[in-house]
């Protein structure tokens, strides 16, 4: 019984340490950031699309957030939804914080990374089975880390 307590706290200790949300001030989020990054990641605007690098990868791999490295989606969650954004059906569970969002005179859904508080992107209910879910995401919030070995 003892040992099981043990092993609870380690892991419970493990896992606060390694889900550290990133606390940073604007002004240090500038220093770290191109303008553009900024504009997306801190100010919530959004990237032209069709303009993004990671639109068209296929390589084998996980999206991770530009801001802090925060793993988001596994590369066979994207898919080509013809709207000029990446595009994924589903995401690494705990990853991403989901917010309502009415500006532009709309009812939306916004992505934020779940350890840096960026924004990524929208959600919306039209993407592939078995989610039915698409989130849309600005290439520019994002880093791509290939899988060693795979394309």
């Amino acid at each position: 019984m003892l040992i099981k307590l043990y092993i609870s706290l380690y892991l419970f200790q493990f896992m606060k340490k390694n889900s550290k949300k990133i606390q940073k001030s604007e002004v240090e989020w500038k220093k770290t950031l191109s303008e553009e990054q900024y504009k997306v990641l801190r100010e919530k605007s959004t990237e032209l699309p069709f303009s993004g690098e990671l639109l068209y990868n296929k390589d084998s791999g996980k999206y991770m957030c530009l801001a802090c490295g925060n793993p988001l989606f596994k590369s066979d969650t994207k898919f080509d939804s013809g709207t000029g954004w990446p595009s994924f059906s589903d995401v690494i569970k705990g990853a991403v914080k989901l917010k309502d969002d009415n500006s532009l005179l709309m009812k939306r859904t916004e992505v934020l990374c779940s350890k840096c508080g960026s924004h990524l992107g929208h959600l919306f209910n039209d993407g592939p089975s078995p989610t039915g879910q698409r989130y849309c995401l600005n290439s520019v919030c994002l880093n791509f880390k290939k899988e060693k070995g795979k394309k």
